[in-house]
């Protein structure tokens, strides 16, 4: 299958929704967990096109039309020094569409946007542990794992 990846544009927000809650699903969300369509797709507007955008997305889209997968990342400063970094925060392929170098497409446009930025100096990720697939598909790129960081986190919901 031929896809196209390019830089999110605000016409893709509605379907971009739709694959965050598939990517919700994906990660074990229950159904009662899952965001209300709208304010999902208020929250995709507000992140990607808002003033400032706080993420930056590359979509990949199949020959119909429809987006299939995603590269969510921010810029970080600082990083090494005075300089920063890409940090991915999401990359997902639908399932039926794994296997195929998409993945590998998206690492690759996302590693050619970091070096085309001046100043930016590392591409970096996270994944979990327990996934198996991710961190298959990370060493099948040559990436190595990182057991340097320690990674803490904590809600700001008062729900």
């Amino acid at each position: 299958m031929t896809v196209t990846i390019r830089p999110a544009e605000k016409n893709d927000i509605r379907q971009l929704a739709r694959l965050i809650e598939e990517i919700e699903r994906f990660y074990g969300t229950a159904d009662a967990d899952i965001q209300p369509f709208d304010e999902r797709q208020a929250q995709v507007e507000e992140a990607l096109f808002g003033s400032p955008p706080l993420a930056s997305a590359l979509v990949v889209e199949d020959e119909a039309g429809d987006i299939v997968g995603l590269a969510a990342y921010s810029f970080l400063w600082p990083s090494a020094g005075s300089t920063h970094s890409l940090f991915l925060k999401e990359l997902y392929v639908r399932d039926t569409l794994r296997r195929q170098g998409i993945g590998a497409q998206l690492m690759s446009e996302l590693r050619d946007l970091a070096t085309a930025r001046p100043g930016c100096t590392r591409l970096e990720w996270m994944t979990d542990r327990v996934n198996s697939d991710a961190r298959t598909f990370y060493r099948s790129l040559g990436f190595e794992e990182d057991n340097e960081k320690i990674v803490y986190r904590i809600g700001t919901s008062t729900t």
